[in-house]
């Protein structure tokens, strides 16, 4: 399934393709103070429809996870990193698709914090 979503002003807006079984919440220090619920998909899965340069991107700890903001409105629509095998990984912000009914997907708790 094809799904669209974006920031609170629409500066960053995004096509994702996949089927959504689960979302993660995590405890570290950045999803916890951001609320994402997270699903991840390969990177070429996920599609930037407005330029790169309209993204802003913080980094933080180990350094190995893109973390993508609005620079507008401030809203976190997704992540970008690797998996355990190297593989190019998007960690998409559920809450940011258009659309979405939140409470049918289950969510899994994630100890981040203790990373």
């Amino acid at each position: 399934m094809k799904y669209t979503g974006s920031c609170h002003c629409g500066k960053i807006a995004f096509e994702v393709e996949g089927k959504i079984q689960e979302a993660l919440a995590c405890n570290c220090s950045i999803c916890r103070r951001k609320g994402s619920l997270l699903w991840f998909v390969s990177r070429s899965e996920f599609r930037l429809l407005t330029p790169e340069n309209a993204v802003s991107t913080y980094t933080f700890h180990q350094h190995v996870i893109q973390h993508h903001f609005c620079p507008n409105c401030g809203i976190h629509p997704y992540a970008e990193g690797k998996d355990q095998r190297g593989n190019a990984m998007v960690a998409v912000n559920i809450r940011c698709l258009d659309e979405f009914d939140l409470d049918a997907i289950p969510v899994k708790y994630f100890d981040g914090r203790t990373l």
